[in-house]
This record gives C-alpha cells, structure tokens and sequence, in this order.
C-alpha cells in the first residue's frame, strides 16, 4: 500500500509538472506502433509484476492504450503468468512453509490449502485491497496446487481486472460510476467465500480434533 501511494504520488507530480500527452493521443500513438507493442507491453507486465511493483499502474494502461477487449486480455493474462513465475520461484527456492517451520497446525493449514486452498485464492483475488505480489508469494508457500491456484487467479483476478482496464478505457471519454460499484461488489464476494472458507476450516478442525479425542479415549479403555 506504501508503495502504491508512492507510486501515485510521483504519477500525480509528473502529470502537474510535466505536459503529457492527451488519453485520445496516446490510444492513436498505440495503434500507430502495431502487433508488437501489445506483446512487448505484455512482456513488461509479467516482469515487472513478479516483484512487489502495483499491477494497478499495468492494467489502468492496457485499458488506455489497447481498449477494453485487448486490454482485459492482456492484463489477464500478464498477471495470470506473472502470478504462475512468482509461485514457481519461491517453491524452487525451497521456501515453503511446511518445510521451514515444524508444527502440528502448520501441517493441517498446509494440508487443507493443499485440498481447497483454490478457495481462498479465489477469495482473496476478488478483494481489491488484497496486494497482488505478496499474495503470490504466500501461497507460493503454501501447499496450494498448481492448476486450481492457476484457475481461481484466473477466475478471481477476471471481474476487478476488467473493471481497471474499462476504467483506463474510459478516460479517453466518460467515466462509469459503475466500475467503482464492480469493484465493491467483487471484494464483498471475496470477503463472504474467504469467511467462509475459514469456517470450514474451524469445523473441520474441530471434528479432526473430537476424533482424535475419540480415538485416544478408546485406546485408552482398551
């Protein structure tokens, strides 16, 4: 969040210091580079965005430069490859929490993101607060598999993303009210399957743990 404010802070001294081009000159000057600059644009997104950099900045200019349909395309896709390379890089490091720290309840949260961990990373990428690289990072640490982490960032990354680009999109012209209300709508969303999510987590873990008791008790009797 620091780092975004920054991040604004500077965009913000440079558009009152610095004459910048009009949204309607820079959307022209894109389509006037051709097919290359959609790929080098993806190219950047997914470099930059493995590091803890605001992806914000990215999707706000795909909406800009290429319009709703590529833009949204682009910026999916970016973040999706960029959220894939950061989960890879920090398993291949070996900095997984299950191998860094030894504990009973570290090894059940494991084994439960392990069987339905896509549901918090669904969650949590539907929440728009919820910073994009340390999310990768975390569940990187986690036992979390690949392919429904793949699809619930997909699925979960597609509503907010979509609304910035329409948003980049639109500041060439009129800007929705609507957007702001996409984007409050899909992280209360997030925010109703995370506490769901940890629900179930509680009762799971308290039934795991009555049957423990259960079995100890009988082998005790025994």
């Amino acid at each position: 969040m620091v780092l975004t404010g920054a991040v604004v802070a500077v965009l913000v001294a440079v558009a009152l210091l610095v004459k910048l081009p009009s949204a309607v000159e820079l959307r022209d000057w894109s389509t006037s580079m051709g097919p290359w600059l959609p790929l080098a644009f993806l190219g950047a997104h997914i470099a930059v965005t493995v590091l803890p950099f605001p992806r914000t900045a990215f999707t706000l200019a795909a909406g800009l430069l290429f319009g709703p349909l590529l833009g949204i395309a682009l910026a999916v896709t970016a973040s999706t490859v960029s959220a894939m390379f950061a989960l890879l890089l920090v398993r291949a490091g070996g900095w997984q929490l299950s191998r860094l720290v030894r504990h009973q309840a570290i090894d059940n949260l494991d084994t439960r993101l392990h069987e339905r961990g896509w549901v918090a990373v669904l969650s949590l990428r539907l929440i728009p607060v919820v910073p994009f690289a340390p999310l990768n990072y975390a569940v990187g640490a986690s036992g979390v598999r690949l392919l429904p982490y793949a699809l619930a960032t997909v699925a979960g990354l597609f509503p907010g993303t979509a609304a910035v680009v329409i948003l980049g999109d639109a500041l060439t012209g009129h800007v929705s009210p609507l957007l702001f209300l996409v984007s409050v709508c899909t992280g209360l969303v997030g925010l109703a399957l995370l506490a769901y999510e940890i629900r179930q987590h509680r009762r799971h873990h308290r039934a795991a743990g009555a049957d423990t008791d259960d079995a100890s008790e009988a082998a005790l009797q025994g």
